[in-house]
């Protein structure tokens, strides 16, 4: 009687989605199975729930964190058939006022982070507890992390021999020859072929709408009526997808580094954008350097720099530093300070020491560490597997060529990296979805939270603006003149006190808003 009442609660949904379906069956409304099969595997979820315990030696876990399974169907067509486990960690709530020792805090439920990708892991989320920023939050909320579908133990997916995965020294052409070009498509097929080979038939089975069904059986796991969700980046992505499928789920969501959910955009064109915005977030980069001659001697002008950044470029290509670090992973450093403009003093530090005679700053910051080198072959194959499943991409490679060659000749730095990344969803072998157009109407879903930093690379703005127009009663806070990519819980007051407004109070500002940006990192001596 107990899992009937679930049912019934659980199903609500989907019997209104099921009273509009046409004469000709279930099967006639695209996605009705993998509804229904939602709701039978949540229901199943919320039964069973999930037996948290100490975490194992091999997750290599702090004793403070608790982590357990929940089984989701790998088809949730068929949520009988096989079924995968997900790994999931949690702190639980302090109830301690950082404020007012006195003071119990009272619980508010679960709050479930993903930190984006598509391929990271949230499992050491939970900890983020322990940060000045975050005690409000994990006073009040169970702090809950999980590695999605793919990712590390649950149901991992691989793409190649992780033996061969870090390929280093390589080159990275910003202008690639002809013969570059082939050999890069060459290697593309090869490695869309490997994803097919080690993964078989549940390859199509890894894409955003999944991770979001996935999400709705987490939320029933853990006992949650309502799922109180922040995503990041690629988080933001599916999380849209589950406020568009389950919106009376929903109790408070936010969306940091908003994807534009766009489905014309959907994933070939936000590439695009991002290589355009990483070129100017890598000018924001140079300037401060050049304002910070006096410390790194690598140019009083943005110019000035990026001849000091080519001359190195040169100098691995003729001979890599410590054998390991050539032009390829100098870009990977580098690329690196456009998400984050913390790591703008090392890696200006570690540039400088190379051009003055010393290269161990920068084999430190650049070089492949091989010990890590299966959870990164990991992250690329789900990250690989999500992007190319979750939409339609360009078939023909003279497509691909004709755009990044046109915005290559104004965005140099990233527009071929991010090319040699995707190029595999030109071959993939497994079936596509066709991308949910995410709209839902004023009213139809509780306030929701967007924070944005205008010049995010990663996450160009326009897709916040997108996502803020496609959410009915959702609220945008803006980082102005800032880049850094994920804005929440750092060390802006002002977004700060916006997050714990709503996550806290469910208060939200009455019209879009903007904080001034966090200071600019200072240079390391």
């Amino acid at each position: 009687m107990r899992a009937l009442t679930l049912y019934t609660a659980a199903g609500s949904l989907l019997l209104t989605t099921l009273a509009a379906t046409p004469a000709g069956g279930a099967e006639a409304v695209p996605g009705t199975a993998e509804l229904r099969g939602t709701v039978v595997a949540a229901a199943r979820a919320r039964v069973t729930g999930i037996d948290f315990g100490s975490c194992s030696q091999e997750q290599d876990m702090p004793g403070s964190l608790q982590c357990g399974t929940v089984k989701v169907p790998l088809d949730y067509a068929r949520p009988d058939g096989r079924q995968i486990e997900l790994t999931v960690s949690r702190v639980r709530a302090t109830h301690k006022d950082p404020h007012n020792s006195k003071r119990r805090v009272p619980r508010q439920g679960a709050l479930v982070f993903n930190p984006g990708g598509p391929g990271a892991s949230g499992m050491y989320f939970p900890l983020i507890g322990l940060m000045p920023e975050w005690k409000r939050l994990a006073a009040a909320y169970d702090l809950v992390g999980y590695a999605p579908r793919g990712v590390g133990r649950s149901a991992p997916l691989s793409c190649q021999d992780p033996k061969h995965f870090f390929k280093g020294p390589s080159q990275a052409p910003t202008h690639p020859s002809e013969s570059y070009k082939q050999e890069r498509i060459a290697r593309a097929k090869a490695y869309a072929r490997g994803c097919a080979q080690r993964s078989g038939g549940a390859l199509r089975h890894y894409h955003s709408l999944n991770n979001a069904r996935d999400l709705d059986v987490l939320r029933a796991a853990l006992g949650e009526e309502r799922l109180t969700f922040m995503g990041a980046s690629y988080g933001t992505y599916y999380g849209a997808l589950y406020a568009a499928l389950f919106p009376s789920r929903v109790r408070r969501m936010v969306f940091d580094a908003a994807v534009n959910p766009d489905p014309e955009q959907i994933w070939y064109r936000n590439n695009l954008d991002q290589s355009a915005a990483f070129e100017g977030r890598w000018a924001d980069f140079r300037e401060w350097v050049a304002k910070h001659h006096k410390v790194y001697r690598l140019g009083d002008t943005p110019a000035k720099v990026l001849r000091s950044y080519e001359r190195a470029r040169a100098q691995l290509a003729a001979e890599p530093a410590g054998g390991k670090v050539g032009p390829g992973q100098l870009q990977g450093a580098f690329l690196q300070a456009g998400y984050y403009d913390d790591y703008w003093p090392y890696r200006a530090q570690a540039l400088s020491a190379y051009l003055q005679g010393d290269p161990k700053p920068l084999i430190g910051i650049a070089a492949p560490v091989t010990e890590a080198a299966a959870e990164a072959e990991n992250s690329k194959a789900v990250y690989t597997a999500v992007e190319c499943n979750d939409a339609p991409w360009p078939t023909e490679w003279r497509v691909w060529d004709r755009d990044n060659t046109r915005l290559a000749r104004v965005a140099p730095f990233e527009t071929w990296d991010n090319v040699w990344a995707n190029l595999p969803c030109a071959f993939w072998p497994a079936p596509r979805q066709r991308p949910l157009d995410v709209r839902t109407a004023p009213g139809e879903l509780p306030p929701t939270l967007i924070l944005a930093a205008e010049r995010d690379a990663a996450a160009p703005y326009q897709g916040a603006l997108e996502l803020h127009r496609r959410l009915g009663d959702s609220v945008l806070v803006t980082e102005r003149d800032a880049g850094t990519h994920g804005i929440a819980g750092g060390p802006n007051a002002c977004v700060n006190a916006h997050v714990e407004a709503y996550l806290l109070e469910g208060r939200l500002p009455v019209r879009r808003t903007a904080c001034a940006p966090r200071p600019e990192p200072r240079p390391a001596t």
